[in-house]
């Protein structure tokens, strides 16, 4: 028997139902909203692997092509490999909901979420954390929830929740909020400019809807929940961590005077093993456990030393930001280049230009789009001096980069100013903390340097948290210590004027709004510190745009011109491709996009697509070339696929006794226009134009 609960939030309604779909899952949600359905199944494992030692969720999000009527796109008619968006909302459910476990429960736990109806509207990555939180709270888990999410808006100054896809094409901000009744545990968006007392409007706006949901799952929970489920905790041998804590404090407190990221780590590494070495025959079964008490240790320490000694990890004050070096135009080649360099955190910044046959083609369940600006992030295994598999595009590499992106995406200009396509890629030499930031930063140097006319210059900045109670310290442009053993990893980037995209992760259950404005504004000064090392390098964009970019313009033709252009088969336009070498791109309205790579090979093409759609202008000297001389005339074509006569008579001022005389096959001659009869046959004069000087 199924069992449901409806909560209203803005103009629409959550309806969750349960006890019908998927019942051998320990917790099984469907949650509707219009005509949209996301279904969310929950299972953990009984078994514990032996050793295990971490909490293995995983979260899989996907959405079903038959949700919306359609077929998947590509050769093989069924949903392959998750799609970046898929990837993303995976990611985006997981990061409120892995917190709320408590630390003792290592069981394996798996989130499969499924969108089984689409109404193209309703926006369905809230609704899977939704789901996922509903599911977890029903199914008997030791899930310290519930969570709620929503998605906030403003249009015409109006704050809008869970607003569709069309509203979240005309506002201004695209914020989404997680939390519990208590407070604000995740923050994910960007916005045009957004000044930090409008972010702290945004999020407690979204925060007072939350707690609708939070408390509507609540109720449907404890009507539909589940036996607790019983698990082993996980066991700490308190006897081994007592005797290293007496005997190898002193040890791992030393570290706290190690600065350099590889030498701590190799100091910390060696005590591990010299405390195995010396205690594996005193405790042969939980010798496994050493790592992680002398980490907890270390956490203390660290942890001790920020809240009392405001002492950070490398010696740095709370607010203090890394030492900033920048290179612009490291690649001959590229169409832009730059390396951002902060503390031991490295990005190498590339762009690319492209016409709009390189935009990034989307097929998805709400219909076809493309991008023409993205930004891709890599990490490889070398950045921070390791070995590693080298293979496909991981989740937080995807996550990383669509960060990046949201925050380098307001500045980029719009297409009908500059109708490129621009590729930012963000190589991770090093890393050492808040590397996604730093490919704001690398990205935006390299959009300087690449000639494009951005907004303005965009630095981004990671924040951290150290709180015990009353007592918090926040931090400024963290290290990765200080993210591992942290509460808060909340990275805001933005211009001099504002934010243009956010993140916040908190691993405790919640911040206050008041601790929350603390930390924007002491992530505004950061940022604007940044910023100014950046504007003293490079100062606005360069003049011109790389040698090596493709060169593009755009003109508008008549709209019953088009077939003209593209001919019968399209015979037309791929006679021009292959003879300027140019692309061209026709849209239904018009508007013709031609990219080439040189001005030659594009001024050809805007030549010839001209004289195509051109009409014939009676008066008007033209410079054409003659095809065809017969007794009476010669033919002369003044316009792609225009030729008119001219007769003997009007070859010149004098008697021609043969037009040959005056004019041969391939001749280039001026003529002028004097008529156009009623079926189109244009009448041409040579002798008329003969003082014409071109």
């Amino acid at each position: 028997m199924s069992a449901e609960i409806r909560v209203d939030i803005g103009s629409s309604s959550l309806m969750f139902n349960t006890g019908y779909l998927a019942k051998q899952a320990d917790g099984a949600v469907a949650v509707s909203c219009g005509e949209t359905i996301v279904f969310a199944s929950v299972v953990a494992s009984r078994e514990l692997r032996e050793g295990q030692d971490f909490f293995p969720l995983t979260v899989d999000y996907r959405e079903k092509y038959y949700a919306a009527g359609k077929f998947p796109g590509g050769y093989i008619k069924r949903e392959g490999r998750p799609s970046d968006k898929e990837v993303l909302t995976s990611r985006l459910v997981d990061r409120p909901i892995r917190p709320l476990f408590p630390k003792d429960f290592v069981n394996e736990v798996q989130i499969i979420i499924y969108v089984f109806s689409s109404d193209s509207e309703t926006q369905t990555d809230v609704m899977a954390i939704n789901a996922a939180s509903a599911a977890l709270s029903i199914s008997g888990l030791p899930f310290k929830g519930p969570v709620g999410a929503v998605r906030v808006g403003r249009i015409g100054g109006k704050w809008l929740v869970n607003p569709t896809f069309g509203e979240t094409e005309k506002s201004d901000i695209d914020l989404v909020v997680a939390g519990t009744e208590r407070a604000v545990t995740m923050i994910e968006g960007k916005a045009n400019n957004l000044s930090e007392a409008e972010m702290i409007e945004a999020v407690e706006f979204a925060h007072e809807n939350i707690k609708k949901i939070c408390s509507g799952i609540k109720n449907f929970s404890e009507k539909n929940r589940k036996p607790a489920f019983e698990y082993a905790p996980a066991q700490k041998d308190e006897v081994l961590e007592k005797l290293i804590r007496e005997k190898y404090f002193p040890d791992i407190n030393a570290l706290e005077n190690i600065r350099e990221k590889k030498a701590r780590e190799k100091k910390f590494d060696d005590i591990v093993k010299r405390i195995v070495e010396e205690n594996k025959e005193q405790f042969p079964d939980t010798i496994g456990q050493v790592r992680a008490i002398a980490d907890d240790i270390d956490k203390e320490i660290v942890r001790r030393n920020i809240l009392e000694k405001k002492q950070r990890p490398d010696g740095r004050g709370l607010k203090d930001i890394r030492p900033i070096d920048i290179m612009v135009g490291v690649l001959p080649r590229a169409h832009g280049s730059a390396v951002f360099t902060r503390g031991q955190t490295q990005s190498l910044g590339v762009v690319t230009l492209g016409s709009v046959t390189d935009s990034q083609k989307i097929d998805s369940i709400e219909g076809e789009t493309s991008k023409r600006f993205m930004l891709h992030y890599n990490f490889p295994p070398f950045s921070v001096g390791e070995t590693g598999r080298v293979g496909g595009t991981g989740r937080r590499e995807i996550g990383h980069g669509m960060l990046a992106e949201r925050a380098l995406e307001y500045v980029i200009p719009d297409e009908r100013d500059f109708p490129y396509t621009i590729r930012v890629v963000s190589e991770i030499l090093e890393s050492n903390g808040s590397s996604s930031m730093a490919s704001v930063c690398s990205g935006s140097l390299a959009l300087f340097n690449a000639g494009i006319p951005v907004k303005s210059a965009v630095a981004g900045i990671a924040m951290g948290l150290v709180m015990e109670g009353d007592r918090y310290s926040i931090l400024s442009d963290i290290l990765g210590i200080e993210d591992h053993l942290g509460d808060m990893d909340f990275k805001v980037a933005g211009t001099n004027t504002g934010i243009t995209a956010f993140q916040m992760d908190i691993k405790i259950e919640g911040i206050t709004p008041a601790i929350m404005k603390e930390a924007l504004e002491q992530a505004r000064e950061g940022r604007l510190h940044i910023l100014s090392i950046m504007q003293q390098v490079v100062k606005e964009p360069e003049k011109q745009l790389s040698p090596f970019a493709p060169r593009i313009v755009k003109i508008e033709v008549p709209v019953d011109r088009i077939g003209d252009v593209i001919g019968p088969g399209g015979r037309v336009i791929k006679g021009i491709v292959e003879e300027t070498k140019a692309d061209i791109n026709i849209d239904n309205d018009g508007t013709v996009t031609i990219s080439g790579q040189d001005q030659k090979s594009l001024e050809s093409a805007l030549e010839i697509i001209r004289s195509i759609t051109e009409e014939v202008e009676v008066g008007k000297i033209y410079r054409g070339v003659v095809k065809r001389v017969m007794e009476y005339g010669a033919f002369v074509e003044i316009l792609r696929g225009k030729e008119g006569l001219v007769h003997i008579s009007k070859l010149d001022h004098k008697k021609v006794n043969s037009v040959s005389d005056i004019v041969k096959e391939g001749d280039v001659i001026y003529v002028k226009v004097v008529g156009v009869d009623k079926i189109g046959r244009i009448d041409l004069s040579r002798k008329d134009a003969l003082d014409y000087k071109g």
